[in-house]
């Protein structure tokens, strides 16, 4: 799958080679997902062989030795730190794209209560308030005095939470393909391999992005008040009545007719009706930094539940021995015994409820999160063209990158169920966080800054951004592409041709082709589809560029890492692959 947001968040990627897809040969598990987790760490592997590791809650396999256990991100205190820094990040972020740059008196003024220029006048006003007004102003630069700040922020968590739950109705209601995620590991003895128990998938997340995009275009319910015209006949013109609507503030004047033995008079009433039309979505768009911070508490809230949930008996997931329950399965890399790493990483490995038929990750690696990026874009386009008066190229481009991105990711669901984040991940903070957070307010930014800061790019400077899109889309397309068309068949006419190494493990690694230019050279199709959507920002502030940055650090250290797994993987093999394709990312370069 193409999209996956969590993909670019990728934990432990292996050249080419993987499970084949759960159920069907079909499904792809090529997508670089920009994802959620990512930031975290989280994602998809992107070689053609996932696997899937855990451990048991029961006393047998309880958690990993301290000093035996491998941590990550820094252990235990660099989880601890990078569970306070990302939410920081988002509201320095938000705030930031809301006012066109980095405005570091805002932090003194949010801190001290003292007015600053960069504040605007009705903001300066309440500088002297209590923190909590001053924290609700700086969520919601956009707000007036006669907005109640508290009351916006309540409101705002009203919204989140409503579309939280929508998705999920729509995910249990809309009808689906039911498909079978990889084996899930042994429950005992941790490194014991697979058994034969697979997990069932509800797949209609693309149905979902297409309901979701009619309900919010022409199907947002609302009551109308509408004026009743109504006409009554008097002297011998007889009776009779016709109602006459109109929106609330249309003008009617009473009438009559003459002809002395007949009048006809009019009387006026209003009366509410439900109607249905286009979503009021540039509200989201005032208050894109409060839906950011009630989306960060709604986070926090989820992984503490998953936390908290994963050291009690799950009737779904456990697999005991003799009669007896093993609890739930625990994924290896979240079960330390550390409660801060832990909650981080995530301890359970799939979390369910609903009886076993909701699967918390799944849904939330592509359904709220990923469809709430499209609609809060569509909300910064709705609020320009209020502004301006049309959409400028930028912003009609921003949205069409994007939207193409989500809807990919979407109508590949399935194939994210090969990837890292389902087979291997515990679903915790770094996941849930870069699912519902990360991904919908940070990918958004570009769109966010065009509302008010638009470059107004030339027609010239547009075309040549479409082309480096395009061609970051042709190398990530063409790459996962070919891995896909060789992990399903490699003595097909369409890659029989390409080259391989065939290791000791009997993987055979791809050393021609798109993977024979560079050993993630998907990621950097995907990185230059990133950087043409900053670029459609122009150059006057860094914030919108804050993706391809962060994203091209990330790259460089996950490739480190990735080094270091698989060459534990395969040993010697790895050092002769590494001879055969020696570039990581762009050929002859680096």
């Amino acid at each position: 799958m193409r999209l996956n947001p969590n993909d670019r968040f990728a934990k432990h990627p292996t050249p080419i080679e993987r499970h084949p897809p759960p159920s069907s040969s079909s499904s792809s598990s090529s997508s670089s997902f920009r994802g959620p987790g990512a930031m975290v760490g989280k994602g998809k592997s992107e070689g053609s062989e996932s696997r899937q590791t855990s451990s048991s809650a029961s006393a047998s396999s309880t958690s990993t030795s301290a000093s035996t256990f491998e941590y990550e991100f820094g252990g235990p205190i660099g989880a601890f730190l990078t569970l306070i820094s990302l939410p920081i990040i988002i509201l320095l972020l938000t705030h930031w794209t809301s006012k066109g740059g980095i405005f570091w008196g805002d932090i003194i003024d949010l801190l001290v209560g003292r007015p600053s220029p960069s504040y605007s006048s009705t903001v300066t006003k309440s500088s002297s308030s209590s923190f909590k007004t001053r924290f609700a102003y700086f969520l919601c630069p956009a707000c007036d005095d006669h907005d109640e700040p508290m009351i916006e922020l309540m409101k705002c968590a009203l919204v989140v939470l409503s579309w939280f739950i929508f998705q999920v109705i729509l995910e249990r209601v809309l009808p689906c393909e039911l498909v079978e995620g990889a084996p899930l590991p042994r429950h005992h003895g941790g490194e014991g391999g697979e058994s034969t128990r697979r997990l069932t998938y509800r797949i209609n997340g693309h149905l979902a992005f297409w309901i979701t995009l009619l309900l919010l275009d022409v199907g947002w319910p609302s009551w109308t008040d509408v004026v009743v015209v109504v006409e009554g006949g008097g002297g011998g013109g007889g009776g009779g009545y016709r109602q006459l609507r109109g929106i609330l503030g249309r003008i009617f004047g009473p009438g009559g007719t003459g002809g002395g033995h007949s009048s006809i008079t009019f009387t006026k009433m209003t009366r509410t009706v439900l109607t249905f039309g286009r979503a009021p979505l540039t509200w989201l768009c005032d208050r894109y930094a409060m839906l950011a911070f009630v989306t960060i508490v709604y986070a926090i809230f989820l992984s503490t539940y998953l936390y908290a949930k994963s050291f009690f008996r799950d009737d779904v997931n456990d697999e005991g021995e003799g009669g007896k329950s093993a609890g739930p399965l625990l994924a290896a890399g979240g079960n330390s015994g550390n409660h801060v790493y832990d909650y981080f990483m995530g301890r359970e490995l799939n979390p369910r409820s609903l009886g076993g038929t909701f699967d918390w990750k799944e849904f939330c690696e592509l359904r709220p999160g990923l469809m709430g990026w499209m609609v809060l874009n569509m909300a910064m386009l709705m609020r320009q063209r209020e502004r301006l008066g049309y959409v400028t190229g930028s912003m009609m481009l921003v949205n069409i990158f994007q939207g193409a991105y989500v809807w990919d990711a979407l109508y590949q669901e399935r194939a994210i169920l090969t990837t890292m984040d389902i087979t291997t991940d515990g679903f915790g903070y770094m996941l849930v966080f870069g699912d519902l957070a990360w991904v919908p307010f940070t990918y958004s930014l570009q769109a966010r800054y065009l509302v008010d800061h638009d470059p107004l790019l030339s027609w010239p400077a547009l075309a040549a951004i479409v082309a480096v899109n395009a061609t970051g889309y042709l190398i990530f397309r063409g790459a996962n592409g070919q891995k896909d068309a060789f992990r399903r068949d490699p003595d097909s006419a369409e890659v029989s041709h390409l080259t391989y190494l065939r290791t000791m493990r009997g993987t055979r690694l791809l050393t021609s082709g798109w993977w024979g230019l560079a050993r993630k050279i998907n990621y950097t199709g995907d990185w230059i589809m990133g950087l043409s959507w900053c670029m459609l920002c122009g150059f006057d502030s860094v914030v919108p560029y804050f993706y391809a940055i962060y994203f091209a650090i990330l790259l460089v250290h996950r490739s480190v890492r990735d080094d270091h797994m698989c060459r534990e993987k395969y040993g010697d093999d790895w050092d002769k692959y590494r001879s055969m394709v020696p570039y990581r990312f762009i050929p002859g370069i680096i």
